[in-house]
């Protein structure tokens, strides 16, 4: 059976966390095939993500070796991505990379997004004992979306997504 183009695109791993697909991650928003190629749209993970150029190179190039056409990257701001938007098969694959997944985003009107600063109060447990808490090293990981924490009970330290 061939792939569709949506099928493709849906299967192009994330180059900031690979252990996900675009499609697991959420930011795949629409892909249609059509007489002059393919157009596909992504929201991306926050407006400055420095991955949007490796993200449309490894789209377009994997449409053109499934035997798609040209193809075109659109991206789209709104709405914006939200981790809640991260499939329970993407948030099952961070936790066996031993990646934390988000918890519920935080609900807000629409407009634009406050800046809140100070701690949050939300627990993460370790994805790889269970342990119910932990403790955070650092407010940023290997990228802005992420957070370094250690766990009390194993003493590994993770990384954590955080909720957008």
């Amino acid at each position: 059976m061939t792939a569709t183009a949506a099928e493709v695109v849906e299967a192009v791993a994330d180059p900031e966390l690979p252990v996900l697909t675009l499609g697991e991650l959420g930011i795949v928003r629409d892909v249609r095939a059509g007489e002059d190629g393919v157009v596909v749209t992504i929201t991306p993970t926050y407006s400055g993500c420095p991955a949007m150029e490796a993200m449309r190179d490894d789209i377009v190039r994997a449409l053109a070796e499934a035997g798609f056409g040209p193809a075109r990257v659109r991206t789209v701001l709104a709405p914006a991505w939200t981790t809640d938007w991260i499939s329970e098969t993407g948030r099952a694959k961070l936790a066996a990379a031993g990646i934390a997944p988000p918890g519920a985003a935080p609900r807000r009107g629409a407009g634009p997004v406050p800046l809140m600063l100070g701690v949050r109060a939300a627990s993460v447990a370790c994805p790889r004992c269970g342990h119910a808490e932990s403790e955070q090293l650092a407010a940023f990981s290997a990228t802005a979306c992420r957070e370094l924490r250690r766990c009390p009970a194993c003493r590994e330290p993770f990384e954590h997504v955080k909720e957008i």
